[in-house]
Order: structure tokens, then sequence, then C-alpha cells
């Protein structure tokens, strides 16, 4: 997508980019970043919180659990698909109205699911649940970025760092607490009150901006891309469960790598492409899309495969072996602390590069022999995992926007979250496949090797990511100049 060349008109701020949205003051930023955490600490939580409540769901509909999975397929097969067109939608009827309308459809497909007759509506209104927040994740830091010139993000983290860590690591443990006291229904029905007061406020606190031309709409990488996308979540995620031979599994995966290999040949041929990948070629953007990727996979795969370690290796039950990763969560929030301290003193290249390799450092201590007995050394590594895995992660992802101009940034954002979510569930189909093809039967048994190998594999994902954050600047972004 191109973008003409022009001058601030009248009036427009000292400094300001051609085409850039104006600022928003003191009260309107606060305005954006509440409403950004309320939608995405909702979208968070509703990753993660119905995968305790899948038995109890299955029970009350007269329904096998294998049937029940198909809620969460839906949910995050809906994501996938939402996950293209954000940009597009954002630059065509404005990141505002995008941002609103898709919390708006959110929060009613919560009440939908809290409602649903039957597993069928349940998984139908899941799906739209997932549309909607496929839209809002990159729409939402879209809304986010622009609100905030790019030397003043260092101190987003705090923002990011909530619905993105705190919330999945909180959703195993509400979704438990909330089935067992009250029921499933409350798994979507807290999001009703939350989703409300969010829209509320957005309609009346939020601004319109002005928006790049948006061009026309990409049927062709439409047609390729999302079906791509949805059949390839979906075999990623079903591979590990039903075996990666499944007719299922095998046709979507295949179709799906098939149709975004003729998605990425279309995107890269046409001049207004739906997925913009060439702004892979930026030398901060494209290093923080892959890094994203390699991060996501690690830290994705370490989630998946240390809590079956630590139940083959203790015999621990499946609760504790969730709470054995919790402190990941609080090690995330401390990141958000550190980066804000030390990212506008050291550069993104000489914070993130040491924190990958000692975060890889830190993943390899997870799977060595003796580990997995000592309940303490496990909490003091996944909190570490959390601090300093997550402070490259947060680092990244300030810097690979620092050069992005606003009237990119939707078709940016919506780049970037597709490598992320793509990266982290590559990380756990690999973690998963490793674990069965090591295991003497070919399922996740109670021997612990197969898994320390995959914990290893995902320390050697984020060790990998090193070598890539050497293209990341050297220097944080500076205020833009005076006139």
């Amino acid at each position: 997508m191109t973008h003409a060349d022009a001058k601030p008109g009248p009036g427009a701020p000292a400094g300001a980019e051609a085409g850039a949205p104006a600022r928003p003051l003191l009260a309107g930023r606060l305005a954006v970043v509440l409403v950004y955490t309320a939608a995405m600490c909702m979208n968070g939580l509703d990753s993660t919180i119905v995968n305790p409540a899948l038995f109890t769901i299955a029970g009350d509909f007269g329904r096998p659990v294998s049937a029940a999975n198909a809620v969460e397929t839906a949910f995050l097969v809906g994501l996938a698909v939402g996950l293209p067109v954000a940009g597009w939608l954002g630059d065509r009827f404005g990141v505002r109205r995008v941002f609103l309308g898709a919390l708006a459809v959110f929060t009613l497909a919560s009440a939908v699911c809290a409602a649903a007759p039957g597993l069928g509506a349940l998984t139908a209104a899941r799906a739209v649940q997932g549309v909607a927040g496929g839209l809002l994740t990159p729409v939402g830091m879209t809304l986010l970025f622009r609100a905030f010139e790019p030397h003043e993000r260092a101190g987003l983290g705090k923002v990011l760092i909530v619905p993105t860590a705190l919330m999945p690591a909180l959703g195993p443990p509400l979704g438990g607490f909330l089935t067992e006291h009250l029921s499933w229904h409350w798994l979507f029905l807290v999001n009703v009150p939350i989703g409300v007061a969010a829209v509320l406020t957005g309609v009346f606190a939020l601004r319109d901006q002005e928006e790049p031309p948006a061009g026309r709409f990409d049927t062709t990488g439409f047609l390729l891309a999302t079906p791509g996308l949805g059949l390839l979540t979906y075999a990623l995620g079903f591979g590990p469960a039903h075996g990666w031979d499944s007719p299922a599994v095998l046709v979507a995966g295949v179709l799906g790598v098939v149709l975004l290999g003729l998605a990425v040949r279309h995107q890269l041929g046409t001049e207004e492409p739906l997925v913009d990948l060439r702004l892979l070629a930026d030398r901060s953007f494209g290093a923080a899309s892959w890094l994203a990727l390699l991060t996501a996979a690690g830290l994705m795969g370490a989630l998946f495969a240390f809590p079956l370690l630590y139940q083959a290796a203790l015999g621990a039950s499946a609760l504790d072996a969730g709470l054995s990763v919790f402190p990941e969560a609080i090690g995330l929030m401390a990141a958000s602390q550190v980066v804000d301290r030390l990212l506008p003193k050291l550069g993104p290249r000489r914070l993130a590069l040491p924190a990958l390799l000692l975060a890889a450092l830190v993943l390899a201590a997870l799977a060595l022999p003796g580990v997995g007995e000592n309940p303490w050394a496990v909490r003091a590594l996944m909190f570490g995992v959390g601090l300093i895995l997550g402070t490259a992660v947060l680092t990244v992802q300030i810097a690979g926007f620092a050069d992005v101009a606003p009237p990119a940034m939707g078709r940016a954002m919506g780049l970037f979250t597709i490598v992320r979510t793509l990266g982290g569930a590559f990380g756990i189909a690999g973690a998963a496949a490793l674990i069965g093809a090591l295991s003497e039967d070919g399922t996740h048994g109670a021997e612990p090797g197969p898994y320390r190998v995959a914990l290893l594999a995902t320390a050697g994902a984020v060790a990998l990511g090193a070598l890539v954050a050497a293209r990341l600047p050297r220097e944080a972004p500076g205020p833009p100049p005076m006139d």
C-alpha cells in the first residue's frame, strides 16, 4: 500500500508526519488506554477460561468431551479468520468504529454463549466471538500506538502486559472456580458488563481520526489468506490431540499451507494487498515480526510442555501443574517495569539481545533433571522466564513500530499479530509433535525425557531469536525534532 507524500496542512502541529492523525489530548489518551485494556483483558481471558469447563459443558449438553472441543476450535479458527481483514477494515471504516464495533459484537456474542441452548449454538457463538477477537487485537493496538509518539511507547509495557500475560494466566483457575461454584455460563457473562461499559466509554470519549485511503478490497487475497489461516490453525490445534495423520487434520493442514503459499505469492505481486508483506522489508519491523514468531513459539511451546513434564516428574495434579506456571505471569508484569526504565537508556538491541540469550538459558534449565522435583526451583525459573523473556518481547514490540508511519500502522499491526499468533500455534504443535515422536508408545506417557527435549527445543527457538535481535536499532526512539 503506498501513500503519496504530503506536507502538514495549516494548523498542524510542528513536526507532524504527513498523513499522521492528530495526537489525542491527555483525557483522550486515558480513554484509549482504559477502553483498550478492558477489551484486551476480555479477549485474553476468553482464550483460556473455557478450557477447564469443557467436561462440564459436554455433560450439560449430553455430548462427549471430544465434541465439546469444538467450542475452543471455533474460537481459534474465528480468531485466524478475523486477523487478515483487520487492517483494511480499520483504514476503510476508521479504527475507532471498527474497534468499538468488534467490541460490541464480542460482548453480544458472549451473552449468546451464556444463553446457548445447545452445543451447536455455543460453538457458533464462539466462532463469532473469535472473529471479533481477531479484529480487536490489531485494531486496538493501532488505536493505542497512534495515541503515543514512538519515544513515549516504552511506558506502554504496563498496558500491553496485563491482557497478554496476566489474563490468559488467570483464565484456567478463574474458569475452574466459576464452573465449580456458579456455572459455566458465568465464563461468558463476566464479559457483558465490562464490554458494555467499555463500548459506552469509547462512544463518548474516543475521537475519530483521519485515516489513510483504504484502497480497493483485495478479494483474491481474502479468499486465499482467510481460509488458509483458518485451516492451518485448525490443523495445528487438533494435530497433537487427534494425530497428524487424521484425515481431517491432514487435509486441513495441507490445504491451509497451499492456500497460504498462494496468498503470499499474490500479496507480493499486487499493488494493494490485504496483508502487506512488503512491510517486512523494513529493518526494524521485519526483525520485530520474526522475533515475535520465534519468541511466541518458544514461550507457548514451553507453557505447553512444562506442565506435562511437571506431572510426569512429580506425579502432580493438573491443577498443581497449571499453577506451577503462574509465576511466569508475575514475571511478565515485572518486565513492564524493567522495559519502562531500561529501554530509553540501553536501546532495543542492547536490551533485547542479552535478554533473549538469558531467557534461552532459563528455559533450558527447566529441562534439567532434578529441577521438576523442586517446586521452589520451578517457581523461581518460571518467574525468570516471564521477567527476562517478557523484557525482550516488550522491547521488540515497541521498537518494531518506531519507524512505521501512522498511515501504515493498521496494516502493520495486522501482519504482526498474524505472525505472532502463528508462532504460538507452531510452538505448541512442535512441542507436542516432539513429545509424541519420542515417547515409546507415541503418546504422552510418564517418562520425562521427551518433555525435556521439547523444552530444549523451545529454548533453541528463543536463542535463535538473538541472531535476529542484532538487526534491531541500537538507539531508542527519540522525541520528534522541534521546528
